[in-house]
């Protein structure tokens, strides 16, 4: 009788990855949970800077020079051949392959993770994005650019839309007063993972190479070894509330105060027919493709709108010498990593203050200021004033940043917090359709201005207007969101059956709804915070020592 009682328990035990297993329990610090998931975010936010890869990897054989391919070699011939280097064109499938199959995987395993819990999620969002840097080592080892599609494109691409989406449904659950600060903490760490990342490679690269090896498979072999440890480290460090679990001494809104602000809560599969959803992945989209263009082409149109200026003389783009052009294009670097700090530092400022004003009001302002920018930007360069265009697009990127960060808490208002991060997996199609068009909007429209013979100080004039009409259609969408109509929402019935295919738990014998963090708790929470800062910190710095060319 004992044995089989003690079986029955034995069985029905939460395994070591179920969500019922990381359930917290009163005591627990939620702010032990942002670090948690900027240990995940940091590592995938690599993506962002593996173009420090192409150029090693474009002379793999040669090494100090590119093995050139034979002339009537094609392009699927070139994926299977070890006998000459990659184009750099060819590389960067790469990192379209990335955000494809980040918005891909977000939206179809978004309802699963939702089920799984962020535990198991982020252990295969581990494994994929490191799993993915060893094939690719595999595939720069034997010279086949066909693995590294596979290993970091695809199989990495997948652990990116895990990755990218396992806390979100966490912390706004954790942080029900401070949803947009919540989300903002770990989005921010995405931006900053190739500040990180990139002199993390370049450094490594530096030590793996010698005359006959670039160090690139080396590097990935390290940098998987390095991102497992931290990923790991967070996805194990992810607890979950109990169901209904508030801050102590907090009280919900009333719902009349906030009429967006929702307590009852929507299905994935419901949420995605709904017009709110369809308007939100509108204002996403429109407010990520006019700022992804500018950040693809920040370089260039720094260098092409003020070219001499930047020196102190009046010379043309065209008229400057070899030594000249390569002072504007390190100056050009600077702007770059400047508008690489206001990109995540506005990640965590504009969802913050979303908390302030609302998600509604934020993403007036994101569009408002946007198109006022937009507008005015050609008249700086035409009148030469570099610190102002400089400022302006310091504002837009930290506006394209925040769009990112205050999205999720945008959904939760709406849509509840129950599935909401399967609905922000769903809505992140809108982020691969904004990588299409606006650097295709930026690099055609420039093109095009320079074949009709527009100088190039000028070339980008009706680009940057057109981006601005863009804006305007996101402030039209974001005017037209309105509450969910109560059609949408949940039953009662339904919302217990899906709680139950959740594993959430409630309050028992050993969980309570309210409690204050235990006293003992700080140093942990400290160390866990200065485990993801430090190597932050040290991007940071990096970065802000090329910025500083810009103010020389």
């Amino acid at each position: 009788m004992n044995s089989s009682i003690t079986a029955g328990a034995v069985a029905s035990a939460p395994g070591f990855l179920s969500k019922e297993r990381i359930i917290a329990r009163p005591g627990f610090n939620r702010w032990l949970v942002p670090p948690a998931a900027l240990a995940i975010h940091l590592c995938i936010g690599m993506a962002y800077g593996f173009s420090v890869f192409w150029l090693p990897l474009s002379q793999a054989l040669g090494v100090s020079a590119p093995v050139a391919c034979a002339a009537d070699m094609g392009f699927v011939a070139r994926l299977f051949s070890a006998e000459c280097d990659w184009p750099i064109s060819m590389l960067s499938w790469i990192y379209t392959l990335f955000f494809v199959f980040l918005g891909c995987s977000a939206a179809v395993l978004g309802g699963w993770l939702e089920h799984a819990g962020p535990r198991k999620a982020g252990l295969v969002s581990a494994l994929c994005w490191c799993g993915g840097l060893l094939i690719s080592a595999i595939g720069v080892k034997t010279h086949q650019l066909w693995l590294m599609w596979l290993g970091s494109g695809v199989i990495g691409g997948i652990g990116l839309g895990l990755g990218y989406i396992s806390p979100v449904s966490t912390l706004i659950k954790w942080f029900p007063d401070k949803r947009g600060m919540a989300t903002g903490m770990a989005i921010m760490g995405f931006g900053g993972g190739a500040m990180v990342g990139a002199p993390l490679a370049t450094a490594l690269m530096g030590h793996f190479s010698s005359p006959t090896e670039v160090g690139v498979w080396q590097s990935f072999v390290a940098m998987a070894a390095i991102y497992f440890v931290f990923m790991t480290a967070g996805a194990l460090a992810y607890r979950v509330p109990p169901t209904g679990w508030k801050p102590e001494g907090w009280t919900p809104p009333a719902k009349k105060a906030n009429a967006m602000v929702t307590d009852r809560h929507v299905h994935v599969s419901v949420a995605w027919k709904t017009p709110q959803f369809a308007l939100v992945w509108l204002v996403l989209c429109l407010n990520v493709s006019a700022g992804i263009g500018i950040l693809g082409m920040a370089s260039p149109l720094l260098q092409e709108v003020f070219a001499g200026k930047l020196l102190g003389n009046e010379l043309t783009f065209g008229e400057l010498n070899a030594a000249q052009l390569a002072q504007i294009a390190a100056i050009a670097a600077g702007f770059t990593g400047l508008l690489s700090l206001f990109n995540i530092g506005g990640r965590f400022f504009w969802a913050s203050f979303s908390d302030y004003i609302g998600r509604k009001n934020t993403y007036f302002a994101f569009f408002a200021l946007g198109v006022g920018l937009y507008s005015l930007v050609p008249n700086m360069g035409h009148i030469g004033n570099v610190a102002l265009f400089v400022v302006a697009f310091c504002i837009i990127l930290s506006m394209y940043g925040g769009g990112f960060a205050t999205v999720p808490a945008y959904l939760a208002d709406l849509f509840g917090t129950q599935m909401v991060g399967a609905i922000h997996g769903r809505l992140l199609t809108a982020w691969a359709a904004a990588g299409v068009l606006g650097p295709v909007l930026i690099t055609y429209l420039r093109e095009a201005q320079l074949a009709a013979g527009v100088e190039r100080a000028a070339a980008y004039d009706m680009t940057l207007y057109i981006l601005a009409g863009l804006l305007v259609l996101g402030f039209i969408c974001n005017l037209l969101v309105r509450p969910v109509a109560d059609k949408y929402f949940m039953t009662d019935a339904e919302l217990a059956a899906e709680r139950a295919l959740s594993h959430d738990k409630g309050a028992d014998s050993a969980r309570a709804l309210e409690w204050h963090a235990a006293p003992g708790s700080l140093p942990l929470v400290l160390l866990a915070w200065a485990v993801v800062v430090i190597p932050l910190a040290w991007g940071v710095w990096i970065t802000l020592q090329k910025t500083a060319v810009l103010f020389h």
